[in-house]
């Protein structure tokens, strides 16, 4: 299974913020969405990602005061990103690897989905299930 499969039919958008947004914004936004992380955009590029950690990182190294600095100075850049030809597998062992949680989905340059490790654990639990289902089926059918 591929990137591109697990995001196929989403429609909704993906919410990201300006490198020139505050992070008061940002984090706001993170709040009210109820997410880890936000991708961070200079025009159409995806410039880094904002997330939690960041925000605890940055809270601990400088204090309050850095909720008045833009995201674009306490983002974590360059964003590791992944293709939609990546197998859901190999962005998993990516993730692991680098210990991050949120992936940006990249297509000839431009972002087309952002997904999270939540997303793609859940396949996989689906699938093992879904795997373990016909098993059972056919061990009774034999």
């Amino acid at each position: 299974m591929t990137i591109a499969r697990l995001i196929e039919g989403r429609k909704n958008p993906i919410i990201n913020v300006s490198i020139n947004t505050p992070v008061h914004e940002a984090v706001d936004l993170l709040a009210q969405r109820r997410i880890g992380a936000l991708p961070v955009m200079d025009g159409h590029a995806i410039a880094g990602i904002f997330s939690e950690r960041d925000v605890i990182t940055q809270l601990s190294q400088h204090g309050p005061s850095m909720l008045d600095r833009l995201v674009g100075q306490v983002m974590t850049s360059p964003a590791i990103t992944v293709e939609p030809a990546t197998g859901v597998l190999d962005a998993l062992e990516l993730m692991t690897m680098r210990r991050i949680r949120h992936l940006p989905v990249l297509q000839a340059g431009r972002m087309i989905a952002f997904v999270s490790i939540g997303d793609l654990v859940k396949y996989r639990i689906e699938y093992i299930q879904r795997e373990a289902e016909a098993m059972r089926d056919y061990i009774q059918m034999a």
